[in-house]
């Protein structure tokens, strides 16, 4: 459940599909040019759009947790570049504003891991 209690529809969950994936191409054939930033060690790993598809939240995770903080930073000033590398490859009536977020849910699935073992113990 998100929207504020409202399900999330399958045209959300369809449009989010393709905008990650999409996203995950433009970074591995690295045709977004962030200054900083070698996008190839860029994983998507979720989009989650608004209910009105004009905002997406892009959980991103660098290559080994290195430099989130930095990367993360740096995907959120530049965001305009990205996001117009992806205006020519899909078509929609409004294109999302991207916003970029850590993903932390490997963090805690680790440490939710760690605690079964010690548990186990």
């Amino acid at each position: 459940m998100a929207n504020g209690g409202k399900p999330v529809t399958q045209r959300q969950l369809r449009v989010g599909e393709m905008i990650k994936q999409s996203l995950s191409m433009i970074f591995l054939k690295d045709e977004a040019k962030i200054p900083g930033i070698n996008t190839k060690e860029i994983t998507v790993t979720e989009v989650r759009m608004g209910p009105d598809l004009k905002t997406a939240k892009v959980f991103v995770l660098p290559l080994g947790g290195k430099n989130s903080e930095e990367i993360i930073g740096k995907l959120k000033e530049f965001s305009f570049i990205v996001r117009k590398v992806l205006s020519k490859k899909i078509i929609m009536k409004f294109l999302p504003k991207l916003f970029f977020v850590k993903d932390e849910s490997f963090d805690y699935a680790e440490k939710i891991e760690n605690l079964i073992k010690q548990a186990n113990k």
